[in-house]
């Protein structure tokens, strides 16, 4: 059984068709690249994957039961996290800081509680440490390389037991070293079973660390075919109109 499914999905916005008809199922432990060119609908269809969208016709399906969320913090509940192109981490916090950020340890009793910052370097170092990334918990996120921001925001999914990751161009403005270490950040992921879907212009970290790849054009969906099965010019025929449809 597929971990999310999206039926017939659609979204407008007063007259604007943002995204028609779509339908795409994630498994466990798969990563599907999803591109398309600007104003496709990609961010769009994401962000009604994760709450913050409430699709205007069609159904998500979530381990097969219907889903209907109405904020962020409901996906998030039920295991969806998404990292946005701007990580939205705070530069003046430490690498643990960031990762425990809204959901802090604290120690003591009532009133008294305190933040454990001990349990939470411990714990952010157990994250890395499983994600293979040498992101040090008590640096300062504005000392880091664009690698280890990524790290970190990838990190503060783990504490949920996320299903599944949603990346916005986790790669854009990268060093090529940089790129290489959060492309095996994906791949740690999809090791441990989290379906990720990867939103990118870049073509080849799609077809680097891709199982699958999406295609959408004009708010449709126009290809949903596995990697091994396409090849960068089909996509970027695809993306351009200059191939209708596979």
């Amino acid at each position: 059984m597929a971990v999310l499914e999206l039926v017939n999905i659609s979204k407008h916005f007063g007259a604007i068709q943002a995204v028609s008809d779509v339908s795409l199922s994630l498994e466990r432990g798969e990563v599907v690249g999803l591109m398309g060119d600007n104003g496709a609908g990609k961010s769009t269809l994401v962000k009604m994957m994760a709450g913050n969208f409430r699709p205007s016709h069609g159904t998500i399906r979530l381990d097969g039961a219907e889903l209907v969320m109405h904020r962020p913090v409901e996906a998030r509940q039920h295991g969806i996290e998404i990292v946005y192109q701007d990580l939205a981490l705070c530069d003046n916090l430490t690498a643990a800081a960031n990762v425990f950020l809204g959901r802090e340890i604290r120690r003591g009793i009532g009133p008294l509680r305190i933040l454990d910052y001990k349990a939470m370097y411990r714990r952010a170092g157990e994250i890395f440490r499983e994600l293979k990334s040498e992101t040090p918990p008590r640096n300062l996120v504005r000392q880091m390389s664009g690698g280890q921001r990524q790290a970190v925001a990838i990190a503060r999914t783990m504490l949920s037991e996320a299903k599944i990751v949603l990346m916005d161009e986790p790669t854009a403005a990268i060093s090529v070293r940089q790129v290489a270490e959060v492309l095996n950040l994906i791949r740690e992921l999809r090791d441990r079973g989290i379906a990720v879907v990867l939103i990118s212009h870049r073509m080849p970290d799609v077809f680097t660390v891709a199982d699958r790849v999406i295609v959408m054009r004009r708010g449709r969906k126009v290809a949903d075919k596995p990697i091994a099965a396409s090849s960068p010019e089909e996509v970027t025929g695809l993306i351009t109109g200059a191939i209708e449809q596979v």
